[in-house]
């Protein structure tokens, strides 16, 4: 896919990964809607975009919201004219064990700790993809959908339900893919390792020393390594319902 001229949706585009891939798709000569639920931060995504001279539209959209989501990805091709593809980036952590017991104390993650990750990271990814797709064939767009999964897909201890989310969008992108070949529309995912962030940033260096000797090559991985990843599967043509592990070679 030409890159430049297209029109790209990237959900919690506001910061961090989102962010990144935004301004490195501006670069390439891309269109963006960025979708967050943060406005502020929006604001700042938008105008580094438009600074690098490509138009920018912020769009606040909570994506566990079937309505609002159906609304956003209409209101993007009334916007734009068109759509030519989604990274599914928008997703939280909520971390806990399934089960602890301290002092003879049990506590047991809940239900709603649970869900409240699948919820945003699993059913937002669904509606967004669902829409996206819709407003593809709609429009007779060919288009991409890049799913953002992560290492911990493999199972991580303290992330049942982070875990859980990120192994299903994976296998959400290779069932799009194969699916949705059929009208030109190709997806994939991409499954970073530990990328270097405002949290790791802010770790002790002893822990930081740590978690970098885990990671073969030695270092964690920067949010531009994971925004190439997804300008590379965007313009090259044959790449469809594959996982792209971006970790450095940690095994988790």
């Amino acid at each position: 896919m030409e890159l430049k001229h297209s029109v790209v949706a990237i959900t919690g585009a506001g910061q961090g990964l989102g962010q990144m891939m935004a301004t490195t798709l501006a670069k390439a000569g891309a269109e963006l809607a960025l979708l967050d639920v943060n406005d502020e931060a929006l604001l700042n995504t938008k105008e580094q975009c438009n600074v690098l001279g490509v138009k920018a539209l912020t769009y606040k959209v909570n994506v566990t919201n079937e309505q609002q989501v159906e609304q956003v990805f209409s209101d993007i091709v009334r916007d734009f004219g068109q759509l030519d593809g989604l990274i599914n980036n928008a997703g939280i952590l909520r971390d806990g064990l399934l089960i602890k017991v301290k002092d003879d104390e049990m506590t047991k993650m809940s239900l709603e700790q649970f869900n409240s990750v699948i919820d945003v990271n699993l059913n937002g990814t669904f509606l967004c993809g669902r829409e996206a797709a819709a407003q593809m064939i709609n429009t007779q767009r060919k288009g991409v959908i890049i799913n953002i999964s992560s290492v911990a897909r493999a199972g991580n201890i303290g992330q049942s339900n982070y875990a859980a989310s990120k192994a299903a969008v994976a296998t959400l992108a290779t069932t799009w893919g194969k699916e949705l070949a059929r009208y030109g529309i190709r997806a994939a995912a991409i499954a970073p390792g530990v990328i270097e962030t405002s949290m790791t940033g802010g770790m002790k260096p002893e822990a930081r020393e740590r978690l970098e000797k885990m990671v073969p090559v030695g270092r964690m991985g920067s949010p531009e390594e994971i925004a190439q990843t997804a300008k590379f599967i965007f313009e090259n043509d044959y790449v469809n319902a594959r996982v792209f592990e971006v970790d450095g070679g940690i095994f988790m």
